[in-house]
């Protein structure tokens, strides 16, 4: 709560500083659900803190960068570094803007209360996926950076033909997690705060070794925004100490 008391005092400063940046205004963001948690959290406070709306649209990194790449447009983008940089390239964010906020690696759970199998090591998480009744992880064709990885580890490790018949998939832009809940997976593959973000469920532990992937999450400002010096001001108070802290509380290690 101190650190949450102390962000809102750091953003009122940061506006005081910025006077230019302090009128009413509505802030659109295009966020990855990658930091949901965190951002769901800070940016009540931001609201609170500078008098403007922040109007956000959540789904996966890769589908949000989709609807950029054909027209739609936002104030803000959060998503992966990568696909931060990509629209920098394309001048769809003004390069000087794109900065690094945090990153998480890739995580299995279970139901809450269930047990907790062994993924220790390489080995122990293969016996553990082929004895699993069923697996859920983000569909690969969607784009979600989860999915697309762990479906080339299922290659890697040679089972991939030994786990589709038990693969489950959430709905476009949803969360493998929550398909723990309604008993259609017993073990669900995502980032670590992706999973955390869904009550009900316990976290296994990420992937073990090598066998882990880090997303690194980035954010950026539209070219065209007429909001950009409030944008800027969002992404300062991200990255602030006290930001840090909640970003670290729902499982991503700030930059």
């Amino acid at each position: 709560m101190t650190s949450l008391i102390g962000l809102v005092a750091a953003i009122a400063m940061m506006v005081i500083a910025q006077v230019s940046t302090a009128h009413t205004a509505e802030l659109k963001l295009f966020s990855t659900i990658g930091v949901q948690g965190a951002l769901e959290e800070l940016l009540p406070l931001f609201e609170k803190a500078t008098g403007n709306k922040v109007v956000t649209t959540w789904s996966t990194a890769a589908m949000l960068l989709k609807r950029i790449e054909g027209g739609e447009s936002a104030d803000l983008y959060i998503l992966t570094r990568s696909g931060i940089d990509a629209l920098a390239k394309e001048g769809k964010v003004v390069p000087a803007s794109a900065v690094t906020l945090a990153s998480s690696g890739v995580a299995i759970a279970v139901k809450a209360g269930a047990p907790k199998p062994d993924i220790s090591t390489p080995e122990a998480l293969k016996q553990t996926l082929l004895k699993a009744n069923g697996i859920a992880y983000s569909d690969p064709a969607a784009g979600g950076a989860s999915g697309v990885y762990f479906a080339k580890l299922l290659d890697r490790m040679g089972i991939a033909h030994q786990i589709k018949a038990k693969t489950r998939f959430p709905p476009p832009g949803g969360n493998s997690a929550s398909l723990l809940l309604t008993g259609e997976a017993d073990l669900a593959v995502q980032q670590k705060p992706e999973i955390m973000y869904v009550k009900g469920v316990d976290i296994v532990g990420e992937l073990p070794g090598d066998y882990n992937s880090v997303t690194v999450f980035g954010a950026g400002i539209a070219p065209e925004s007429k909001n950009a010096a409030l944008a800027d001001l969002l992404i300062k108070s991200l990255r602030s100490p006290e930001g840090d802290a909640v970003f670290r509380s729902k499982g991503l290690d700030p930059s």
